[in-house]
């Protein structure tokens, strides 16, 4: 979930042509949600008919409830043939969290790069690795076009559970009612931090917080927020090496020396950490600084979102009028949305 680049909308480069004319495409498949709720020729199946009054449910309580910007987005539907929308290029540099960044039009700098043909992806990762970049690729399942285009669902969506569609189509709302040239981390951590407080709310709102499906949200949270507390303390302690007088052999060597042993305790820990398998697989990933940069990216500015809306009184409407406010080329986002608050 992250900013489709606007710079497709002006086709500067081999780039941004590829991807836009691709987009473009799946744009033009897109058929009205309501075309999966079938005529009087064909029996209506009771699943589809779920899917699109989930969707139209959470997008009147995106906008009607927690202010965010109404449009078109979501009203479209895009058959594929695949569990995912595109492959995303992260990269860092490989003795400290710097991240790489690119530059487009529009948006200006960004710390991800993404290809709908996932070779492309893994030959843009191989010409950063050769640069000595720690370099990740990742599945992501949609993108925000900032208003430029009305973003579509697309059919992996039907398999989620009501929690992440709400909690994604908040998200990608948010980035279509808030963005910061330039202001990536900002950005993404306002859109996590709104995404996933506004599934809360509109779960507790549709089915009651003693309800089996609130029960179950909280259950995959507690989960997440267990991975993203151990991989947090991964990055710490990788950061103290990092900042360390060492020179860079040695941080080399140190840093892969903590990451196994950090993989270690994790499986040895796991029974008493987590309640599903959903994190499992970390142990045998080859964790690198692109792949921890990423959450730095999208929950380094966690702790101080949730501090500022408990302090403004945990009123998520308020707190998104207030990043509403905000300048579009904002030197310090953090400090102008606290300012806002502390105002109303």
């Amino acid at each position: 979930m992250l900013i489709f680049l606007g710079g497709m909308t002006l086709f500067s480069g081999c780039y941004t042509l590829k991807q836009g004319i691709i987009m473009l495409g799946y744009l033009h498949k897109a058929v009205p949600l309501e075309s999966l709720l079938r005529g009087n020729s064909a029996p209506e199946e009771p699943e589809d008919r779920r899917f699109v009054e989930d969707i139209q449910d959470i997008r009147r309580f995106a906008t009607q409830e927690l202010g965010l910007k109404e449009s078109a987005n979501y009203t479209r539907y895009v058959a594929i043939d695949r569990d995912y929308l595109a492959a995303v290029v992260s990269a860092s540099a490989a003795d400290s969290f710097a991240r790489h960044e690119w530059w487009f039009p529009l948006v200006g700098k960004v710390p991800y790069k993404g290809f709908f043909n996932p070779e492309d992806a893994r030959r843009e990762a191989e010409t950063l690795k050769k640069q000595g970049l720690d370099v990740w690729v990742r599945q992501v399942d949609a993108f925000s076009t900032l208003g430029w285009f009305s973003d579509p669902l697309y059919s992996y969506m039907r398999e989620y559970p009501l929690y992440r569609l709400a909690d994604l189509l908040i998200h990608e709302t948010l980035h279509a009612t808030v963005y910061l040239k330039g202001q990536s981390q900002f950005n993404e951590a306002l859109a996590e931090f709104v995404g996933s407080e506004g599934a809360r709310r509109y779960m507790e709102k549709r089915f009651g917080r003693d309800s089996e499906e609130y029960r179950r949200m909280q259950e995959a949270e507690q989960d997440t927020a267990a991975y993203l507390s151990f991989v947090q303390d991964l990055i710490a302690e990788l950061d103290a090496l990092y900042t360390s007088p060492a020179d860079r052999a040695e941080k080399l060597r140190q840093k892969e020396s903590i990451i196994r042993a950090a993989q270690t305790r994790f499986e040895a820990e796991y029974e008493t950490r987590f309640r599903s398998d959903a994190y499992r697989g970390f142990s045998r990933l080859p964790v690198n600084n692109g792949y921890l940069e990423l959450f730095r990216l999208y929950y380094g500015g966690g702790d101080y979102l949730q501090d500022l809306y408990e302090r403004s009184g945990q009123d998520l409407p308020r707190f998104i009028a207030a990043a509403k406010t905000l300048r579009p080329q904002e030197e310090d986002p953090r400090k102008a949305l606290e300012a806002v608050l502390e105002q109303r």
